[in-house]
């Protein structure tokens, strides 16, 4: 019960007790004087002033909605502060930084590999680049809901026509923007492209060994294959062919025909893969086991939070004797990316169209 209650029976009125005299309009009167001429009679009680109970039962009402809208707001901000910091961390407008906004996981799915995959999968196409020496096919990722995809130099590197294939099978002829060969980066640009669904880019610095990563990508032209494993090693030297020349026949295609088979890297001294010919660059590179192939290069490497940390670019596939000297047996959990702030330090070039 609210202590401030007024208990006093109906009609009952301070006055009945109280001759204290009141104004009332213009006179005052008491009572015991006549009113309309009548002896004894009492005129109709005054308006009383609100009193110091009535003014805390009416404040109260006003801080508890006060207090109300107060948490309603803070609520509100943290909620808003959240987001923007999911988004701030994963997915990010696109700008200087070189940080692009995209799809991730749904907060049902995170932390699951199958939510990650459906998240991001829309994103990874396959891509089919042809020259002289033969066709070869890689992945890569769409950062552009009008097209922009990064993939690795080699796998477009001397390509005369670029085919890119989406996760729902449509196809797209796609144009070079910009090539680091020395970062074995490239960025392409769909043609009539438009309402792409797009990666978000995270953080590579945050990454630890030990992390859980998927990998998505077109091995051996299965589009849309998904791996899973963990980060092993963090900043190793590896060593990949760069093509100036433009010649796909030195091996740093991969997929399906041409010369690209091998995918060739270098690592701890020792050649992988064949030969990376003369002209080759080295960069740091996350390491990882999840199982990548011939056809992953170009494709991401993501966190649980469906954020591309890498782009994929090298694993080591010993030969198989069964097969033959020229061909590979597969993964064995041995694979490297291109670290995404790498990356994203790289974009305002790529997209400047500075092919080096």
């Amino acid at each position: 019960m609210d202590m401030t209650e007024n208990l006093r029976p109906s009609g009952a009125h301070p006055t009945d007790q109280d001759p204290t005299s009141y104004a009332y309009g213009n006179a005052a009167y008491d009572s015991g004087t006549a009113y309309d001429g009548v002896a004894g009679s009492y005129p109709p009680p005054p308006p009383y002033a609100p009193t110091n109970n009535n003014h805390r039962r009416a404040k109260r009402p006003v801080a508890l909605l006060a207090a109300v809208a107060l948490a309603a707001a803070v609520v509100g901000g943290g909620t808003a502060t959240l987001v923007g910091q999911l988004n701030n961390g994963s997915a990010q407008a696109t700008g200087s930084t070189g940080t692009v906004q995209g799809t991730t996981v749904s907060q049902s799915s995170k932390g699951t590999v199958s939510g990650v995959a459906e998240a991001v999968s829309p994103a990874i196409v396959e891509i089919g680049a042809a020259s002289s020496a033969g066709k070869s096919t890689g992945s890569g990722v769409v950062i552009t809901e009008d097209g922009e995809i990064v993939t690795n130099n080699h796998v477009i590197s001397g390509a005369q026509q670029i085919e890119v294939t989406l996760s729902t099978g449509k196809t797209y002829t796609a144009d070079v923007v910009g090539t680091d060969p020395d970062k074995d980066l490239a960025l392409i640009k769909l043609r009539g492209a438009s309402g792409l669904k797009t990666a978000a880019l995270g953080d590579s610095s945050q990454v630890k060994v030990g992390d859980q990563v998927v990998a998505i990508g077109s091995p051996e032209g299965l589009t849309g294959t998904v791996t899973s494993g963990i980060i092993s090693a963090l900043d190793r030297d590896v060593t990949v062919a760069k093509d100036d020349s433009g010649s796909s026949d030195q091996g740093q295609g991969q997929g399906q025909g041409g010369g690209g088979q091998q995918w060739p890297f270098e690592f701890g001294g020792q050649q992988f893969n064949g030969d990376t010919g003369e002209k080759t660059t080295t960069y740091k590179a996350l390491q990882t086991d999840a199982s990548l192939n011939p056809g992953n290069s170009g494709g991401a490497l993501i966190n649980m939070d469906g954020e591309i940390i890498g782009i994929n670019s090298a694993m080591y596939a010993p030969s198989s004797s069964a097969a033959g000297s020229g061909s590979s047996a597969g993964s064995v959990g041995l694979g490297f990316a291109i670290p995404v702030n790498t990356l994203k330090a790289d974009l305002d070039t790529l997209r400047a169209g500075n092919n080096s």
